[in-house]
Protein backbone atom coordinates (compact mmCIF):
# COMPACT_ATOMS: atom_id res chain seq x y z
CA UNK A 1 0.00 0.00 0.00
CA UNK A 2 1.74 3.67 -0.93
CA UNK A 3 0.52 6.38 1.29
CA UNK A 4 0.22 10.01 -0.80
CA UNK A 5 0.42 13.01 1.63
CA UNK A 6 -0.78 15.97 -0.24
CA UNK A 7 -0.76 19.55 0.64
CA UNK A 8 -1.40 23.31 -0.94
CA UNK A 9 -4.71 23.80 -1.59
CA UNK A 10 -6.90 26.80 0.20
CA UNK A 11 -8.45 29.75 -1.45
CA UNK A 12 -7.31 32.62 -3.82
CA UNK A 13 -8.99 35.04 -6.04
CA UNK A 14 -9.41 34.32 -9.67
CA UNK A 15 -5.88 34.98 -11.34
CA UNK A 16 -3.97 34.09 -8.56
CA UNK A 17 -1.97 31.13 -7.84
CA UNK A 18 -1.12 28.25 -5.40
CA UNK A 19 1.30 25.19 -5.92
CA UNK A 20 0.08 21.65 -4.83
CA UNK A 21 2.60 19.18 -3.57
CA UNK A 22 2.09 15.13 -3.50
CA UNK A 23 4.68 12.95 -1.70
CA UNK A 24 4.85 9.29 -1.43
CA UNK A 25 4.80 8.71 2.22
CA UNK A 26 7.08 5.59 3.12
CA UNK A 27 9.76 3.97 1.38
CA UNK A 28 9.38 2.53 -1.78
CA UNK A 29 11.37 -0.01 -3.92
CA UNK A 30 10.72 0.06 -7.18
CA UNK A 31 10.45 2.99 -9.54
CA UNK A 32 7.40 5.36 -9.69
CA UNK A 33 5.71 5.27 -13.16
CA UNK A 34 3.42 8.05 -13.63
CA UNK A 35 2.45 10.83 -10.96
CA UNK A 36 -0.17 12.82 -11.80
CA UNK A 37 -3.15 15.06 -10.17
CA UNK A 38 -6.99 15.02 -11.26
CA UNK A 39 -9.96 17.02 -9.64
CA UNK A 40 -14.28 16.35 -8.82
CA UNK A 41 -15.74 20.16 -9.39
CA UNK A 42 -18.71 20.71 -7.00
CA UNK A 43 -21.57 18.19 -8.54
CA UNK A 44 -18.56 16.66 -11.36
CA UNK A 45 -17.16 13.76 -12.10
CA UNK A 46 -13.28 13.32 -11.57
CA UNK A 47 -11.26 14.76 -14.63
CA UNK A 48 -7.51 14.04 -15.12
CA UNK A 49 -5.25 17.72 -14.93
CA UNK A 50 -1.73 16.90 -15.84
CA UNK A 51 0.72 13.94 -15.33
CA UNK A 52 4.77 13.43 -15.35
CA UNK A 53 6.52 10.29 -16.91
CA UNK A 54 9.18 8.93 -14.74
CA UNK A 55 11.17 9.80 -17.64
CA UNK A 56 9.89 13.41 -17.61
CA UNK A 57 7.29 13.86 -20.24
CA UNK A 58 4.23 15.72 -18.98
CA UNK A 59 0.65 15.47 -20.32
CA UNK A 60 -2.10 18.08 -19.71
CA UNK A 61 -5.75 18.21 -19.89
CA UNK A 62 -6.63 20.93 -22.63
CA UNK A 63 -8.48 23.29 -19.85
CA UNK A 64 -5.21 24.04 -17.49
CA UNK A 65 -2.61 23.22 -20.53
CA UNK A 66 -0.37 27.31 -20.28
CA UNK A 67 -1.46 27.69 -17.13
CA UNK A 68 -0.30 24.96 -15.32
CA UNK A 69 2.78 22.82 -14.81
CA UNK A 70 3.86 19.56 -12.89
CA UNK A 71 6.91 18.79 -12.08
CA UNK A 72 9.16 15.62 -10.59
CA UNK A 73 11.00 16.60 -7.69
CA UNK A 74 14.53 14.98 -7.85
CA UNK A 75 13.74 12.84 -5.27
CA UNK A 76 11.45 11.04 -7.78
CA UNK A 77 8.65 10.42 -4.65
CA UNK A 78 7.46 14.32 -5.01
CA UNK A 79 4.84 16.05 -7.47
CA UNK A 80 4.20 19.35 -7.38
CA UNK A 81 1.53 21.12 -9.64
CA UNK A 82 2.17 25.37 -9.60
CA UNK A 83 -1.44 26.44 -10.76
CA UNK A 84 -1.07 30.36 -12.42
CA UNK A 85 -4.47 32.13 -13.79
CA UNK A 86 -6.48 30.51 -11.63
CA UNK A 87 -10.15 30.50 -12.33
CA UNK A 88 -13.57 30.01 -10.79
CA UNK A 89 -14.09 26.69 -12.69
CA UNK A 90 -11.08 25.47 -10.82
CA UNK A 91 -12.49 25.23 -7.93
CA UNK A 92 -12.44 21.08 -7.12
CA UNK A 93 -10.70 19.08 -5.06
CA UNK A 94 -7.43 18.21 -6.26
CA UNK A 95 -6.09 14.66 -5.96
CA UNK A 96 -2.68 13.13 -6.51
CA UNK A 97 -2.60 9.58 -8.60
CA UNK A 98 0.86 7.46 -8.97
CA UNK A 99 1.51 4.18 -10.42
CA UNK A 100 3.56 2.11 -8.47
CA UNK A 101 4.19 -1.47 -9.24
CA UNK A 102 1.59 -1.66 -11.44
CA UNK A 103 -1.18 0.22 -9.21
CA UNK A 104 -2.62 3.08 -9.10
CA UNK A 105 -3.00 4.86 -5.88
CA UNK A 106 -5.17 7.87 -4.75
CA UNK A 107 -4.67 10.73 -1.89
CA UNK A 108 -7.15 11.88 0.36
CA UNK A 109 -7.56 15.42 -1.87
CA UNK A 110 -7.03 18.79 -1.70
CA UNK A 111 -9.26 21.38 -2.22
CA UNK A 112 -8.92 24.22 -4.16
CA UNK A 113 -11.41 27.65 -4.35
CA UNK A 114 -10.75 30.29 -6.71
CA UNK A 115 -13.17 33.24 -5.96
CA UNK A 116 -14.42 35.68 -8.55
Amino acid sequence: QVQLIESGGGSVQAGGSLNLSCEVAERIFHPISIMGWYRQPPGKEREFIANIISAGSTNYAASVKGRFTISLLINKRTTTLQMNSLKPEDTAVHYCNVLYNGDYYWGKGTLVTVSS
